[in-house]
């Protein structure tokens, strides 16, 4: 089956078997993965993506590394190659794009306090369509590297090529040592941290010396690369960490201790997407994920409250 026009040969000779390789090594991450979830050897898949990529005229996948990923053009090509044939397997049997699992990506906190509400409703309205929520270690939660179908993000993104929605703000907390001098203020200002080293996580967190007025920043700073080593290191004493108030529910430590911060700016908390063809059960997420903000937001659920990082 040809399926449209390329930019190489107009896209003549695609077929459906094509997309299917092509999404297989994207999810796999590797020819060989790939050609066992397909059943057929690595040579064919090889050769069948090497042949969509002279159709449309461009690389999709970059081998430069062991671990295969894909260039730009793959990313924007994967929605929607998956559009094609979630429409191709529709059309055939329409109960199948049903099952079609949508990936939510995070980085940290997820949904806050609305996490639990969001997955328990989703549940409850559409049990054929799975809601997969994954962490990722990245300032897009694996959505511009096409891990993911949509992410919930905080702070402000200007990455290309994605759309995002406020769904709330949040307060911002410090994250200090259980057992130091600011662990018992009930609450605290950004000047109070300045005497030891700020923590920031400069992978997927969003904190960063500019939260400080220029002439009133930390002397020193200490860098790590996810939240469980933002949380050890803030234990260990090596420094104080901001973030947003749902991290303390949703990253609970014997050895941190959360305090609201007073004049810290409130933190936005988005729902990103990539611009284009996507699962097509995204607008019922978005739509969900506000009413849940909306419900929540008038019924405080009493075993909840709003958390950061």
């Amino acid at each position: 089956m040809s399926t449209g026009h390329g930019t190489g040969n107009g896209g003549r000779g695609i077929e459906i078997r094509h997309l299917r390789a092509f999404l297989a090594i994207a999810d796999e991450g590797s020819v060989t993965r790939a050609a066992t979830r397909l059943r057929v050897t690595q040579p064919v898949v090889s050769r069948t993506l090497a042949a969509l990529e002279r159709a449309l005229g461009v690389r999709l996948v970059d081998r430069s590394t062991h671990h295969l990923a894909l260039t730009p053009e793959g990313v924007a090509f994967r929605d929607k190659a998956t559009a094609a044939v979630g429409a191709f397997d529709e059309a055939l049997d329409p109960g199948r794009l049903r099952h079609w699992p949508l990936r939510l990506g995070h980085a940290w906190s997820a949904f806050g306090p609305y996490t639990t509400p969001l997955l328990r409703t989703w549940q409850q309205r559409y049990p054929s369509t799975p809601l997969e929520l994954l962490r990722i270690d990245d300032r897009t939660a694996g959505l511009t590297r096409g891990e993911v179908d949509a992410a919930l993000l905080r702070g402000p993104v200007d990455t290309p090529g994605l759309a995002t929605e406020v769904l709330f703000t949040e307060g911002r907390v410090a994250a200090v040592a259980a057992d130091g001098p600011l662990a018992g203020r009930p609450s605290l200002s950004l000047a109070d941290l300045t005497g030891a080293p700020v923590v920031l996580n400069t992978v997927s967190g969003a904190t960063t010396l500019g939260l400080w007025p220029s002439d009133a920043r930390p002397a020193a700073t200490l860098t790590v690369a996810n939240t469980d080593d933002w949380l050890t290191a803030i234990a260990a004493g090596r420094g104080n960490g901001v973030s947003g108030a749902s991290t303390a529910g949703m990253h609970p430590h014997a050895g941190v201790t959360y305090v609201p911060l007073d004049d810290a700016p409130p933190l936005p908390v988005l729902l990103a997407r990539r611009d284009g063809p996507g699962h097509p059960a995204l607008p019922r997420l978005a739509a969900l994920a506000r009413e849940i903000v909306a419900r929540e937001q008038r019924e405080p659920p009493g075993n909840s409250t709003p958390q950061e990082e």
